[in-house]
């Protein structure tokens, strides 16, 4: 392929005071900096570079690319109009050329010094080694729910272009089912709706001129599982009741993680859940509630989520009543039977003329006894300056104004069925002088 002269630039065409009446005035850029090759194939070779150190008095309008086949004198240039950008590709070049790049800056006063590369740039491919780059998210099981979209992004790198295949299960891909749209740099693969079918190990393999690379996608459709299966109401006891049933057939291409079992009282008819994710295919329901009856249904349940329905016991769980009879424990009764006795005796007081006084003592017995207060032997009954209090066991004798009439001997004397005690003690009133 011949190589495409571009249009040169000529000092009046950047220069536009030039033959009109001396040199412009000012000072051109200063050259650019860091010129290098990006890329090489056997028809373009890309270059970049940085702006200069000195833009120069009038500011910097651009750049020009030029090159030369190597050992030749004419520089063509590249582009038409001065660059903006630091960065350019030469196209429509032969493969085998060696080629000498220069990039100058220009702007209204005039053209810099060149930037020249240091060595002859060779158009030709060069050769990459094909290398896929699975994206971290596709290193482990892809997973997707039926319906969904399946698309994945899979850079690469290699050079010529590489041929990319795909291969389902060690089989050739449905392109039915599946799109794939391959770029210089990656691959597409795109399944509008995915199906339980669409589960399996698509293989990528990258191929450059007898080298390859290997990837394999493990892709997993999932769906809701199915209802359990043989779901028993096992036994019935007190507040209990003791479910069992089997795995769905249909899992939804999904391992189950557990079921979820809910109540519902047959009065109310609302369903409550009493275990959720429960891994084992029975369980017990406790803390039920007397003289109801409850059905019981369960669901199972996969990444993808509950299922759609539930299994539902067909007959309902009758918590009954339990009938219990009382028989009080038969014990010995203690004898509490005692004759009085006196556990505090009375005594002996002084008392001034005229002053109350009072006489205390204890005692105890069952039947509680009698109480009797004596004076020098003689029984006092119905006398209003003596009050008799009995409480607690505490026996007192109240003895309003005392006078020396009221000194002598008292004796208590208390009387029940099993016997008597008596106690005395000596009063003394004295007159004062």
């Amino acid at each position: 392929m011949p190589t495409r002269i571009g249009r040169s630039y000529t000092i009046s065409r950047i220069c536009p005071g030039s033959g009109s009446g001396g040199p412009p005035k000012g000072e051109p850029p200063g050259p650019p900096a860091h010129v290098a090759v990006q890329d090489v194939d056997d028809s373009s070779v890309t270059l970049s570079w940085a702006a200069p150190a000195r833009p120069g008095s009038a500011g910097l309008d651009g750049y020009v690319v030029e090159h030369r086949a190597h050992g030749t004198t004419e520089w063509v240039t590249a582009n038409k109009e001065p660059l903006l950008s630091p960065r350019y590709t030469i196209h429509n070049l032969t493969s085998g050329d060696k080629l000498e790049i220069r990039v100058k800056a220009v702007n209204s006063v005039g053209v810099s010094v060149p930037a020249v590369l240091e060595q002859p740039v060779a158009i030709r491919e060069i050769l990459e080694y094909p290398k896929i780059r699975v994206p971290r998210s596709l290193r482990q099981t892809y997973v997707r729910q039926v319906g969904e979209v399946i698309n994945l992004l899979i850079p690469f790198q290699g050079k010529p272009k590489p041929q990319v295949t795909w291969t389902k299960d060690g089989q050739p891909l449905d392109l039915k089912r599946a799109n794939i749209r391959n770029s210089d740099k990656d691959t597409i693969f795109f399944i509008r709706m995915a199906k339980l079918a669409d589960s399996g190990k698509y293989e990528m393999t990258l191929k450059v001129d007898g080298l390859e690379d290997r990837a394999t996608i493990e892709i997993q459709v999932i769906e809701r599982p199915g209802v359990p299966e043989n779901l028993k109401l096992v036994d019935v006891w007190g507040f209990n009741v003791a479910l069992e049933w089997s795995p769905p057939k249909d899992n939804g291409n999904s391992e189950i993680k557990g079921y979820t079992v809910q109540k519902s009282d047959e009065k109310s008819g609302k369903w409550f859940t009493v275990l959720d994710r429960c891994t084992r295919t029975n369980c017990t329901v406790s803390d039920l509630i007397i003289g109801n009856s409850y059905l019981f249904r369960v669901f199972s349940e996969n990444a993808c989520g509950l299922s759609p329905k539930a299994a539902i016991t067909k007959e309902l769980a009758h918590i009954k009543k339990i009938e219990t009879s009382f028989k009080p424990e038969t014990y010995l009764c203690k004898d509490f039977l005692e004759a009085p006795k006196f556990t505090q005796p009375l005594t002996d007081r002084t008392t001034t003329n005229g002053y109350s006084t009072h006489l205390f003592c204890c005692v105890r017995g069952f039947p509680m006894p009698k109480i009797i207060w004596m004076k020098n032997q003689m029984e006092i009954r119905e006398d209003p300056r003596y009050i008799s209090i009995i409480e607690q066991g505490v026996c007192s004798l109240a003895i309003r104004k005392a006078s020396p009439f009221d000194g002598g001997v008292y004796t208590c004397k208390a009387v029940n069925p099993l016997g008597e005690a008596s106690v005395d003690c000596k009063l003394d009133v004295k007159v004062p002088q």
